[in-house]
């Protein structure tokens, strides 16, 4: 069919438009959309109250967070003591998903109630097969579906309200929120989801920091302290919310975590020279706030434990992520370490996990 004069000066001047975007070097699609998630100028400290908080951590954390939507709670595990809490309006929040920071309390749940030992090995795939601890450093959700399958969702409910959630765990902190847990299996995917997503479930970085922090010292659950006066500060006393019976299980969900930064999701926060974080990523859409969620719950180092922290992000783009949000502890780990934060009693202790890494072939 014979086109008129007009419709072909149309289609070429498309043509050139075109064109000269593509020579011009336009801004693919999915890099416009990225951009618009970036916060240049946000600040993640504006608005909190910090005047006692331990300068030195809550340095380091306003600092490895940047301007990136994120919060940072610091908790000491030998008693429960808050060191700081970086954008106070997100931590003390409502709650959020937990994501794959659900999967450590199924697998303390599943190792307690015999469903699993550390070298059960649950089929993943068509041919692939996986133990625990390659579970949880890549976060396998499969591994972690057919373990809350076995247990059942009365049993899953049963540790996760063992640990606290659904429940405050600080004392005296009044801007805390509970959270909470679902009464029954969720109607999206059921128990197995909540297994694997934390489906149903609305959690704290407090509740995180917690269940680490018992995971840390022991098996005690500290009640979180967050002295906000010079008295309150100078008189702190530890307050013991409950004891863990988890001694025994404690090897293999540290392993898990340690593999977790070693090669797994969380590698970012890897540092083969300064005092190895164990921890666990989460990330997922939450559909009640809004957006991505991107978490990492740690704490350093395993035989001398110090400090835990929980990093929270939340945004609308990929960077938004557990693997993300663990290279942030990663700055800020790495920081305490350059200050000498860690130091002992023994001068010449190394962290006895660069020689683990050397052999590590993952």
């Amino acid at each position: 069919m014979k086109q008129s004069p007009a419709f072909i000066n149309a289609i070429a001047l498309l043509c050139l438009v075109l064109c000269g975007a593509v020579a011009f070097g336009a801004a693919p699609a999915h890099r416009a959309y990225r951009s618009r998630h970036v916060v240049s100028n946000f600040d993640p400290a504006k608005d909190d109250s910090v005047e006692y908080d331990d300068a030195q951590v809550r340095e380091l954390a306003i600092a490895a967070l940047g301007h990136e939507k994120g919060s940072v709670v610091a908790v000491d595990p030998s008693n429960g003591r808050i060191l700081t809490i970086v954008d106070q309006k997100m931590a003390f929040g409502a709650g959020f998903e937990p994501c794959s920071t659900i999967k450590p309390v199924i697998a303390m749940a599943g190792l307690q109630e015999g469903a699993i030992t550390r070298d059960t090995m649950i089929k993943v795939g068509r041919r692939r097969y996986m133990d625990l601890t390659e579970a949880m450093a890549h976060s396998n959700n499969k591994y972690f579906e057919e373990v809350g399958t076995q247990l059942g969702f009365d049993t899953v409910h049963k540790y996760a309200s063992l640990i606290g959630l659904g429940e405050r765990v600080g004392y005296n902190i009044p801007e805390e929120q509970p959270g909470s847990l679902p009464v029954k299996a969720p109607l999206f995917g059921g128990v197995a989801r909540m297994s694997s997503f934390g489906e149903g479930i609305r959690i704290t970085p407090f509740q995180l920091a917690s269940l680490i922090s018992a995971f840390a010292n022991g098996g005690t659950m500290y009640y979180l302290q967050y002295p906000r006066t010079a008295d309150e500060k100078q008189n702190f006393v530890p307050r013991v919310r409950q004891q863990l019976d988890i001694a025994n299980l404690l090897p293999d969900l540290q392993d898990g975590m340690l593999a977790a930064v070693l090669y797994g999701t969380a590698k970012r926060s890897y540092d083969p020279y300064g005092e190895q974080a164990l921890g666990k990523t989460g990330t997922c859409n939450d559909e009640n706030v809004g957006g991505r969620l991107g978490w990492f719950v740690s704490y350093a180092d395993r035989a001398h434990p110090k400090i835990v922290i929980v990093v929270l992000l939340h945004g609308g783009g990929r960077i938004t992520s557990g693997p993300h949000a663990s290279e942030i502890a990663g700055r800020i780990y790495r920081g305490l370490y350059q200050q000498n934060y860690f130091v002992d009693a023994d001068p010449n202790r190394k962290s006895q996990y660069s020689t683990l890494a050397a052999g590590v072939s993952h």
